[in-house]
This record gives structure tokens, sequence and C-alpha cells, in this order.
């Protein structure tokens, strides 16, 4: 498996800057940090609310200090994230328990409140003197100590000159009260009240907006506090991958005991043991033992894989049945798992189109809201009502209006997506690999390598005036500095040394050549002969035909410009491919088979995998072409590689999907890195990245049509402030909720 650096996500984690976020109540808040931090010359930043971290790149490690103090400045809080090697840990405060200790003081004394107020407000024979003030007395800690999260992100937003969605909140909560004192001092109206939704409060019961006052406070708080602990919950989807790194490892002393130690003791070179049942603490070689690997939890691959010395085993994975003895080759943050684990985490920090249009359409709608508010007010009073009624339908708008729904509607479900990608084996890069996901309907199957094993053999061989050994001998000596798939099975196919070979050249789509004891020689395919006037003779066309007929794929052998002889070799198509085509067409996709073999073989492939078209004998520089091609028919094509002439069609297809055991080229060129073998993985991601961008539209379209019914009936008087709390924050949490459900999608291998 090819070691996938960080460096290969686009970005340079030298440069990187990662900051835990205090203080942030809204999509607002985090919108304001951003822009203080991208007006640093240099910096370039993206703050994410959901995650409440701040990522900064462009700048020297040295420069921590400088960003810490331009958040404070915007009036939140900083700190560096405190282990790298651990991204659950976090120096922030712990907002859910905050949350938590303000809601039970709220709730403890706003049901007291509620009571005694309906109570003394809609019965007035039980009223006795003060009872007014005894509801102010139980309604300040609530206002003003429990709502205080509210009241000073507020008073911060003013200072900047900025609003927020606890800008609503706060007014609407102050005024009720204020409004209920005022009226307690001025002895209130003769009038009867207002509908509470359960009757209409006597004359006298202005009061009654005390409890409004308190029970928005509490529901408000309740639902920030569900909200963090879902939040939570979809940040440790998210970073899942990195717990299954286990804290201790058996380090091996040099008299062969054991040792129990931190697994950030161990270095590369360390010897060090695996019981069954245990994970692995780093990527290595096993040197001693024998046992079965179970991956599942890091890859989604659901058969265990039986390992022996020589075998390469990763960090993560769990050791099932026998006592292995690994040598470590890569520890920490240079470990397969750590690395997909950054990979997922920059993904989810980086934003998708759609949340940037919500955070410019959030930036105006509380100005907007406010504004609102103040007409519907006049309206109400110009309009001759009372100003009970007025007031009551201005505070309505403010707290329904809230748009938490609308910031959390897209952030929420990328978390989920993302982390649960990393479950099955899937590394998605960023956002705008799920949003292109949405829209491709072909997808463009690569063959050796992908559909097939890769692991080509020899079937057979034909010399001309040399021997076979000696044919191979040659064929060999060129093909050794190639990654091919064919060259590999050339080289293994020979035993014995190599002749030194010089001047190794690679020959794109048609073979290689080289220069091996002072003579030239060539091996590839027929163009590769025809362009370099080696002539074919009837034997040889024979042989390559019979080869073709047979599935094989035939490669000529040339010295010094004469043919010498040929070879045959075939390659064996996954056992999960023709399932996994099936189950991409199931999803209405249309599938492409790419392949540069001749049109014999590449049609055998596909008449077994059920592919809808075949496209073959494409070099790798036309493979952009063949893509350029089906997207100029209207098509959006997502393409599926995993060598070095997969690199350029991965990078021009709508979606780039790379295996990853391809090249290093391939994977820095792709959207997604499939990581599981079984090749389910294709369609797992492709319906993962759909249902992803399925709850993000589910979610905007219930956060913004909410707020857009809900502001007219709010000001038209048909909600109580009350009601509006309720509804407002059960919006927030149906939008948490409704991303958390992703981390129920199950592979598809696993539905046969």
């Amino acid at each position: 498996m090819t070691e996938l650096t960080r460096t290969e996500a686009g970005t340079d984690l030298s440069t990187r800057i990662e900051l835990d976020l205090g203080g942030m109540t809204c999509a607002a808040c985090a919108n304001r940090i951003e822009r203080k931090l991208n007006k640093i010359d240099g910096a370039t930043a993206v703050v994410n609310f959901a995650t409440e971290r701040a990522v900064v790149t462009g700048l020297p490690a040295e420069r921590t200090d400088d960003l810490i103090t331009v958040v404070e400045k915007a009036g939140y809080t900083a700190a560096p994230v405190p282990d790298a090697d651990d991204p659950n840990e976090t120096s922030a405060p712990d907002r859910a328990r905050m949350l938590l200790k303000r809601l039970a003081v709220a709730a403890i004394l706003t049901i007291p409140l509620g009571n005694l107020a309906i109570v003394l407000a809609l019965v007035p024979g039980v009223r006795f003197p003060g009872w007014e003030w005894v509801c102010v007395a139980l309604a300040i800690p609530v206002v003003f100590w429990s709502a205080w999260p509210f009241h000073a992100a507020t008073v911060k937003n003013l200072r900047h000159g900025a609003f927020s969605m606890d800008t609503l909140v706060s007014i609407g909560v102050l005024s009720a009260f204020f409004w209920s004192v005022i009226s307690i001092i001025t002895g209130g109206s003769d009038e009867p009240g207002y509908w509470l939704g359960y009757g209409v409060t006597p004359a006298g019961a202005d009061a009654i907006y005390l409890e409004v006052a308190a029970a928005v406070t509490t529901f408000l708080l309740a639902g920030r506090y569900f909200e963090a602990r879902a939040r939570r919950a979809a940040r440790d989807v998210l970073t899942a991958l990195t717990r299954l790194a286990p804290d201790e490892v058996r380090l091996l002393a040099a008299d062969g005991t054991e040792q129990l130690v931190g697994a950030r003791r161990l270095r590369a070179g360390d010897r060090f043991a695996v019981r069954p049942g245990e994970r692995i603490a780093a990527d290595g070689v096993i040197i001693e033992g024998r046992s079965a690997i179970d991956t599942a939890t890091m890859t989604g691959e659901p058969v265990p894989t039986e390992v022996e010395p020589g075998a390469a085993v990763f960090s993560g994975t769990v050791n099932l049945t026998g006592r292995l003895v690994i040598t470590a080759e890569r520890t920490g943050e240079r470990t397969q798992l750590a690395q997909m684990a950054a990979l997922a985490e920059q993904a989810q920090a980086r934003k998708a189109n759609v949340q940037r249009l919500v955070d410019r359409v959030v930036s105006v709608f509380v100005p907007v809201v406010l504004l609102i508010a103040v007409g519907t007010l006049v309206g109400w009073l110009l309009s001759g009502n009372p100003a009970r009624e007025a007031f009551s339908a201005a505070v309505s708008v403010l707290i329904i209006a809230c748009p938490c729904a609308l910031g959390l509607a897209t952030p929420t479900a990328l978390m989920v997506g993302i982390g649960r990608a990393g479950q099955l084996g899937i590394v998605i890069k960023g956002p705008d690999a799920l949003e292109a996901s949405g829209a491709v309907d072909v997808v463009v199957l690569d063959k050796t390598g992908t559909v097939t094993s890769g692991a080509m053999s020899v079937d057979r061989v034909a010399a001309w005036g040399i021997s076979e050994p000696e044919l191979l001998q040659l064929a060999a000596a060129v093909e050794a500095h190639s990654e091919h798939p064919i060259a590999a099975a050339v080289v293994a196919a020979h035993t014995g040394d190599l002749p030194p070979a010089a001047d190794h050249r690679a020959l794109p789509g048609m073979g290689a050549a080289a220069t091996v004891d002072g003579t030239e020689v060539l091996i590839g395919n027929a163009v590769l002969m025809e362009s370099a006037q080696v002539r074919l003779d009837a034997v040889a066309c024979e042989f390559g035909e019979a080869a073709e007929e047979s599935g094989s794929t035939c490669v000529f052998v040339a010295r010094a410009g004469e043919l010498v002889g040929a070879i045959a070799v075939s390659d064996q198509v996954a056992d999960s491919a023709a399932e996994a085509v099936a189950q991409l067409k199931a999803l209405g996709l249309r599938t492409v088979l790419l392949t540069g073999d001749r049109p014999r073989p590449a049609e055998r492939v596909g008449a077994e995998l059920g592919v809808d078209e075949v496209i073959s004998g494409v070099l790798p520089t036309e493979k952009v072409a063949a893509i350029a091609a089906l997207q100029a028919e209207g098509h959006r094509v997502a393409m599926v590689g995993d060598g070095i002439n997969d690199a350029a069609a991965l990078a021009s297809a709508d979606l780039g999907l790379a295996v990853l055991h391809g090249t290093d080229l391939a994977l820095k060129s792709a959207d997604m890195i499939l990581v599981r073998r079984h090749l389910s993985v294709i369609a797992d991601a492709i319906g993962l990245a759909r249902a992803s961008l399925r709850t993000i539209r589910g979610n905007l379209i219930w956060a913004f049509g909410y707020n857009v019914a809900a502001i007219p009936l709010a000001a038209a008087g048909l909600l109580n402030p009350l009601i509006a709390g309720i509804a407002m924050s059960l919006s927030s949490v149906f939008v948490v909720g409704n991303s958390l459900r992703l981390r129920r999608y199950r592979s598809r291998a696993g539905r046969h």
C-alpha cells in the first residue's frame, strides 16, 4: 500500500496553524473571525463553526500568537490545538457543560415562575400583594445569568458594529422582561391580556411576559445544549480514525523482553509485539508470527487478512489470532491511519460552495430581521392595536427568525458524511468532491490495477533466434525500472541475475526501451514495433492473435532492431469488480471501461464486468481526451484509476477517485482516495456523497423555508413569543439530528 503523505492533500501542513476557538455562538461569529484573520497579510483562514476550530495557512508557526491576538480583539478566545497527534483533545472550554449549568438554573426557576405566573394571571382571585415582584425575582437569574451567553455575544457584536443570531434572542428576551417590569410599575392595563394558546389572560396579567422571557431562554438554552452535544458527536465521527490508534505498545528490548510503554515513544526501527485482540500501534513489517488481521474499522474490509513474516501491517488494525513481532517503519503522524485522519480533517475544514452562499445570506439576514421587527412594531401601533399586542408580535419576529439552523445545515452534514466515509475506507479531500458527485452520471473505470488485480503473470513465451531464458533476461533487464504491472510480471518470470541496463526510457502506452550490454532492446506492443520499424512476421502475428483470443496481452521484444521473441501476460479481473459495476448501475450510472489494451482483451474484460461501454487502445495522453469527449456530450464524469497514466484523467474528470495502492501522482490528482480493496467502495463513495448532498439540501430547505414561512406568521401576531422560542430551538435540533443520520449509512458490500 502506497504511503500517503499529508502534502498530497494539496496543503503543506508545515504552514498549517490550527486554533481552538471559544465564544462563538452562531455562524455569524465564525464569519467575523474568518474575516479578521484573512485581513492578515499572507494568511488564508477557514473558520468552521461546527467544529469550533480555525485553520490558517500561509503563515509560519511563529505567528500563532498574532492570530490569537486578532481573535481576542474580535471578542473571542483562541488557543493552539494542544496536541497535533490527538485532534480529539481541545483547549476550548466544554460548551455543552457550560450550557447545561445555565439550562439547569433556567429550568429550575422557570417551572415555578410559569406555574405561579399562569395561576395568578389567569385567576385574579388568588393573587396576593406583590405577586408580580415575586415573578420578577424568579425571572432575574434566568434572564440575566442563564441568558448571559446571548447578551454577551450581542454586546460583543455591537462593539464591532455587527449583528448575529444572538442579537435577536437577547433583544427579544430583554424586551419581554423590561416590558413586564414597566407594566408592573405603571400599573398595567385594564384590558384583557393576550392569547397563550390555552386561553386569554385577564386584566392586569402583563407580568406574564416574565414567563415568556424565562421560558424562551430555557428552550433556547435547551436547543443550544442538544445542538452542542450533537455537534460533538458529529466531530467524534469525523475523528473516529484517529481514535483507532492504541495508546500503549509492547516494546521489545534487545533480549526479547516486553515493556509496555506509551505509543508515542515508538520510533522507526523499533521492534514491538502485538498479542491477539490488540491493535497495531504503527505501520511496519512482520518479522515473526502468523495471524489474521482485521482492517474493518479502518478500511471497511469485511474479511480479515492472513499475514506472515514479510507482510506489511498498518496502525489501527486488529490482530486476531496469533502473537506478532513487528518492526516499526512509520510511527505517529507518519502512519497511514494518522494521514488518512489528517486528510479527513482538512476536508471538513474547507467550505462547500453552498456554505459560502449560506454565510452571505446569514450576514444580511439578521439586520433585515431587525428591520422587520421594528416595522412590525410600528405597523401594529399605527394600525391602532394595543401596545401589548404590537410588542408581542415584534418579539415573536425576533425569536422565530434566528437562523441558527441555517448556519448549521451544511457544516454538520459535511462533518458526519466525511467522518462516515473514513470509517468505510474512503478519504474525501474536500466538500467540492461531494458537490461534484451529485451531478455525476458516468463512471469511467481504468482497467489494469483498478478492476483487475494488477498482479499479472507470464502465460507463454516464444523466442526466435535466442533461448527463452535469454529472452526473459533481456526483457526483465529493460523492465526492472518500471512500475507497470506487465513489467512486474516479466521481471518475476525471470530467475537469476540481470545484466545492467542503461538509458532506460518509458514509452507511455507502448512499452519501454533500454540499452543492455551496449545494444538497444525494446519491449512493448505492436505499435512500438511499428514505430521502431521492427518487422513482425506471420509467426509473431499469429502468436499475438492467439494471446488476444485467450484474453492475454502480448508484448514483443526486439534487440538491435530485430524481433527476438514475444511474451503473453494475463491479468485476472478482481473478484468484486462485477459486483461493483452492478452496484454502480443500480445507482443509475453509466459505466465505461477505459484501457490502453487492444480491443479483444478489453472487450473480454468488459463483457465479464457487464459495463455499458469499452474504450480500448487509448494512450495515456488520450485518456484526458476520452474524458473530455464524454463531457462534451453533456455527461458529468467520475474517473477511477490508480496509475501515473491516470493522473491527468483523474484531474480532468468532474470527480476523480484513486485507489490507495496506486501511485502517489494518482493520489494527488484525485478528489477521493479509496482505501478499501473491495471495489464496492466505488459505489459507496458515490452513494455516500449523494446521501450527504441530499442531507445538506434537506437541511437548507427546512431551515430557510422554516424562517421564511415563520416570520410572516409572527409579524401577523399568529405566534406567541413562547411558541416561537420552542419552534426555533426544535428547528436547530432537527437539522443536526438529520445530519447525524448519515452515521447509519451502510456499505453496499454489506447489503449482499
